[in-house]
Order: C-alpha cells, then structure tokens, then sequence
C-alpha cells in the first residue's frame, strides 16, 4: 500500500467514478483502475462496486475511507510542520544548568527573537544537571545545551560563554564575614555546604579540592545556589558557589578569596557534523557571537 494509493482512493470515492477522478489525479484512467486493482487485492476485500455508469463504496470501502481521510489529514499536517521547521517558524529545544534558569536564558531567548526573521521561532526549555544535558544532547532531545565541560566527547562541540567567579558565602556575623575575605584553607575549618557531586559544579570542586589537598566536611549537597544560600543563611555551613544572581539576595555575605583566582566556566554545547534546521544553526551562531555580554 502506498501514499499514491490512497491519494488515489480518496479521490475515487469523492468523484464516484474512474474517469473524472483520472482527470483529477492528471493520469491515466488505466493506470488508475490498475492500481486500486492492486490495493484491493492487498486488502483482499472489493471497496468499489458499479451502480449504473458509476460506481460506489462498498460498506467496506466506507470504512477504508474513513481511515484514509484520518491518514491523508496527517500527511498533510506533518508536511506543513516539516515546512516551518524549514523556514522561519523552526524549534529549538534548549536545555541548561539551574543557575542559568532566572535571568540569563529568559534574557539571551528573548533578545533572539527580537531580531529579524526570529519572531515566529518557538522554544522548549528544559532545565538539568550537567550530566543529564549531554544524555540527552547525544539522544537528540536537545538541540542545544548550556553547562559544564565534560571531558571525552569527541562528538560533542563546546564553546564557553560565560565566566563565573567563585566566591565563598557565609552567614551574616560569620568569622570569615568579618575578615571580609576568606582562603582555600578556611573551606577545611567550617562546615561546608557543597554541590550535588553529579552536578558540574560539583565535580568542578570536588577536582578543587582534590587538587589542593583539601578535605572539607561537606555536611550535605544541594542542586543550586539558591539552595545552598538558603542553607547558609540558616547557619547549617558556608559554601564555595559560583557567583550568580541566586546568592545576592541580602542573606548570605559574599566573599572574594584571597589566594586564588577561581573560575568556572559555563559552555555551549551541539552536536559536530550533526545536520541542524536553520532556527537552531541560528540561534547557535547567537549565543556564540551574543551570548558573553550578559
């Protein structure tokens, strides 16, 4: 059974006769008997019968007719989607770390749509740890991604778009609040608030403190800065957290350290060598050209 076949039975039924739905079709009316000739032997049932000069659905080929309309219906819609995928009403399906959640994708998203040709593109978000992003970035259900790098994906192209400071927050009266600043060493000598190890900020420092030698009691994890500053604004620890919109809420006093210049770098993610349709190419090429001026 082909589309052609059903394209051709539905216009048969509509018609009632070979002839006019031949012109119709813009074939030849023995072309046309031979392949409903065919269905009907696929089937193995008669859907047409003769009633004088013309012909008619047997109450079989009604309910043929019935899913074909359904079927013809779809083909239709799905052809229509793939021609705005195609054109200027494409979709992107991006997904990110929490941290970018508040203000940066909301922001970059909307400054993208005000540029010209960008209006009728439409947008999925999806929010996930790290780890989670590059599962479904290789299983096509992002198109995009923002989050940590991971090393040994060869097929995975990542660009870094944002910079982020690391600072260590406290609470207010805190020891190290009113040092105004803190060390490496201080994150050892006070309960610790840290990242969910799984998260990308949780491996980034928990390699920290590998690096250096550090054994903090990390008294429990938590997803994201907002999180974890609630946390320590309750006095259940301090914490090293990237400096983000969430911990200046006025709670929790933020700290440079002293003797180390830390950074951690949020990437752009896609697939290599992976065609794209134009919507994603474009908003890929946005965030790389737009996406460090926050």
């Amino acid at each position: 059974m082909t589309l052609n076949q059903l394209l051709y039975f539905q216009s048969i039924a509509k018609n009632q006769h070979f002839r006019q739905a031949a012109a119709e079709l813009n074939i030849s009316q023995p072309s046309l008997s031979r392949s409903i000739s065919s269905l009907e032997e696929e089937l193995d049932i008669l859907l047409f019968e003769r009633a004088g000069r013309n012909i008619r659905l047997t109450k079989y080929g009604k309910i043929f007719l019935e899913h074909v309309d359904r079927i013809l219906k779809e083909v239709d819609l799905v052809q229509e989607r793939m021609k705005q995928l195609s054109g200027n009403e494409g979709h992107v399906d991006l997904a990110y770390v929490f941290p970018l959640a508040t203000s940066y994708i909301p922001r970059m998203v909307r400054r993208f749509l005000q540029k010209e040709k960008n209006e009728k593109i439409t947008f999925s978000f999806y929010q996930r740890h790290t780890a989670d992003l590059i599962a479904g970035l290789k299983a096509d259900k992002f198109d995009v991604i923002l989050g940590s790098y991971v090393e040994n994906e060869p097929d995975i192209q990542f660009v870094p778009i944002i910079n982020q400071k690391m600072r260590v927050i406290t609470p207010p009266g805190h020891p190290l609040a009113q040092k105004g600043s803190a060390v490496l060493a201080d994150l050892e000598q006070y309960p610790l608030i840290g990242y969910e190890r799984t998260s990308g900020l949780g491996n980034f420092t928990n390699r920290l403190y590998h690096s250096y030698s550090l054994t903090p009691n990390i008294v429990c994890e938590s997803p994201d800065e907002h999180s974890i500053s609630a946390l320590v604004a309750e006095d259940f620890g301090i914490a090293l957290v990237a400096d983000v919109e969430q911990i200046q809420t006025g709670k929790v006093c933020i700290l440079p350290l002293e003797d180390i210049d830390l950074n951690h770098t949020v990437y752009l993610a896609y697939k290599k060598d992976r065609y794209v349709i134009s919507a994603v190419k474009n908003f890929i090429q946005f965030i790389r050209k737009e996406g460090t001026h926050l």
